[in-house]
């Protein structure tokens, strides 16, 4: 069985990807409610910053930073993975298949040009999944807040080439 190690680095900032069992599914965006809730949870359990975040139907990525003292960030992905997931079943009692894939994506950012590799990646990735032509029209992105803050333009598509290992399958 292979061995997985996760670097743990206090207050460090984390890029995730995590991903649903069935890669075709649209559950994330169709209980984008329920998803809402399951962050709100976990986040008032395990302190932690959203950086970025988009939502896509059958995976996420999303940007954290831990406090200061803490390097501990599994238990707040398992907690609204679980959070999530309970919900489902509430729903759909029917529900007793995994909705997770049991491992998810992690890399520690190492520094400013990584965390705009990123942090570019996760807004364009609506739109290098051909779900969108433009950035701004996909709702479920920390985009809208970017422009919001005046950082990115609204017309904002990002580097086509953006360096680095996403945890996605090409």
């Amino acid at each position: 069985m292979v061995s997985y190690r996760r670097v743990f680095v206090p207050g460090g900032c984390y890029f995730l990807t995590l991903t649903l069992a069935n890669r075709h599914s649209t559950l994330l965006t169709d209980q984008i409610g329920l998803l809402k809730e399951s962050f709100k949870y976990a986040l008032s359990r395990y302190l932690c910053h959203i950086h970025a975040i988009s939502i896509m139907p059958e995976h996420l990525h999303m940007l954290i930073q831990l406090p200061e003292q803490q390097c501990y960030y599994p238990k707040f992905v398992q907690s609204m993975k679980s959070r999530f997931s309970r919900g489902l079943t509430k729903k759909s009692p029917t529900q007793c298949q995994p909705i997770w894939q049991s491992r998810y994506w992690e890399h520690c950012i190492r520094d400013e040009c990584d965390w705009l590799n990123h942090l570019d990646y996760i807004h364009r990735n609506p739109y290098k999944h051909g779900l969108v032509k433009q950035v701004s029209d996909w709702p479920y992105s920390s985009f809208h807040a970017y422009v919001k803050k005046g950082i990115l333009p609204d017309d904002w598509l990002g580097e086509e080439d953006v360096n680095g290992d996403f945890g996605e399958l090409s």
